[in-house]
């Protein structure tokens, strides 16, 4: 293992170890919002305690979220050094706003809203939440795009004397449509995730017959909110897909092992590609026209193959032919899931079948996040910032050693850090609303 690669894997284990607190803290920021409003309107109590029972679950996983996101930062100044020398004009203002404006604002008025119970006025309280979850999702917004700009990079002109590129329009990396289409489908997906972690928890909980009124109501509250977000997370796929058949076509080839430049070219959807031959071991169950449809959306579209692509600036197609198809495949599964348990919200007993299925899927929604970030990302090597630096060119001048030591470091912290969160959440879902606050 080369310093490259094993740099690549420690950001790796970085970015999934952060994504396992990011989505939960966006999906459940917004329907504690939710629930508050519901009790300032109404004054009913009950929306109170749902508030402060599923608000000490956001704490839990906002506060040991803090530490796995402040570490990753860190790593473009040691293990991408020479990505941050030569994008850094561009890259590092879009980070330093998140930092600056975006945090703060969520950690101050987070720290309002927790110890703010009784101590303020039950409309400021209401606002710190609120602003809390709009905080939460901007930050996520100036991640994404900066993201963006590595995927699909604007605004900026490469200086050959300082040897770098320099930002020339904020404006154009702000309005960045690739950066965007990412954005809606990463933000949706991390909504529709908080939705599935209240149906999972109140699922097991009416199972066991304990406090069935209080997890009722949570589950028929949440239930169609979360199917219609399964829907918009599909609708902003298609859309950002169609991002990806314009601005990236390797990866538009390597998600659909597609090898050979045609017209009305067909969707196939049982495949299993053959690097070594340049095709695919399986094509069968083929839609005629609806690769080119999705595409472009014209079913005589042209969409280029792999061989047309040189073999240096082709992603790795099978992982990212698989993970594609795993996220994918997931996502239908949440629509049908979300449909169910809409269906059967209103009745006193939801089907004990579904009730365990919502359980068991409680981890399937970061598993999906994490599939579709690994397809943005495997899927746009060999490039670091598509077209203009490859990832080779980026990383830190350092001997493969130090990394593998970090490396090591990292993955058991985190991984620490990982069970606690899961411990604690597992803990005080499992007590309920009736739990005190050690």
């Amino acid at each position: 293992m080369d310093a490259v690669l094993l740099s690549r894997l420690q950001f790796a284990v970085a970015v999934f170890f952060h994504f396992i607190f990011v989505p939960l803290t966006l999906g459940l920021s917004l329907i504690l919002a939710w629930m508050e409003t519901r009790y300032v309107l109404t004054n009913d109590t009950f929306w109170k305690k749902q508030v402060q029972f599923w608000g000490k679950l956001f704490i839990i996983n906002f506060t040991l979220g803090v530490v796995t996101g402040i570490t990753l930062e860190f790593q473009f100044g040691t293990n991408w050094s020479r990505y941050s020398e030569y994008v850094g004009d561009i890259f590092g203002s879009l980070l330093a706003i998140e930092a600056t404006v975006a945090f703060f604002l969520e950690s101050t008025f987070l720290a309002v809203w927790h110890f703010g119970w009784n101590r303020v006025g039950k409309k400021l309280h209401l606002v710190s939440i609120w602003l809390v979850a709009i905080a939460g999702n901007i930050s996520a917004l100036w991640i994404i795009l900066a993201n963006g700009f590595m995927q699909h990079p604007v605004g900026y002109a490469v200086n050959a004397t300082a040897g770098r590129a320099e930002l020339t329009s904020f404006f154009d990396v702000l309005s960045n449509g690739y950066a965007w289409g990412m954005y809606a489908h990463t933000v949706l997906g991390a909504w529709a995730l908080g939705g599935f972690f209240v149906l999972g928890i109140s699922a097991w909980h009416l199972l066991r017959g304990s406090h069935v009124e209080f997890f009722h109501r949570s589950f028929r509250m949440v239930a169609p909110y979360t199917l219609i977000l399964t829907l918009l997370v599909a609708l902003a796929g298609d859309i950002q897909g169609k991002n990806v058949a314009q601005y990236q076509p390797a990866k538009l080839a390597a998600l659909e092992s597609h090898w050979e430049t045609g017209r009305n070219v067909p969707f196939y959807l049982l495949a299993l590609p053959d690097t070594e031959n340049e095709g695919n071991y399986v094509e069968a169950l083929g839609i005629p026209g609806l690769l080119s449809w999705i595409s472009f959306g014209d079913t005589n579209a042209e969409v280029k193959g792999l061989k047309d692509i040189p073999k240096d600036d082709r992603p790795p197609v099978l992982p990212t032919f698989l993970t594609f198809r795993s996220m994918v495949a997931l996502g239908g599964l949440f629509v049908l899931l979300t449909l169910w348990a809409t269906l059967q919200c209103r009745k006193k007993t939801p089907s004990p079948l579904l009730l365990n299925a919502l359980v068991w899927n409680i981890p399937l929604p970061y598993l999906a996040l994490m599939l579709g970030w690994a397809v943005a990302e495997i899927g746009r090597q060999p490039w670091i910032v598509y077209g203009l630096m490859r990832t080779s060119d980026a990383v830190s001048p350092m001997p493969a050693e130090n990394i593998a030591m970090s490396l090591g470091a990292f993955i058991a912290v985190y991984a620490l850090l990982g069970i606690l969160d899961i411990y604690l959440l597992r803990k005080y879902a499992i007590k309920g609303p009736e739990a005190r606050e050690a």
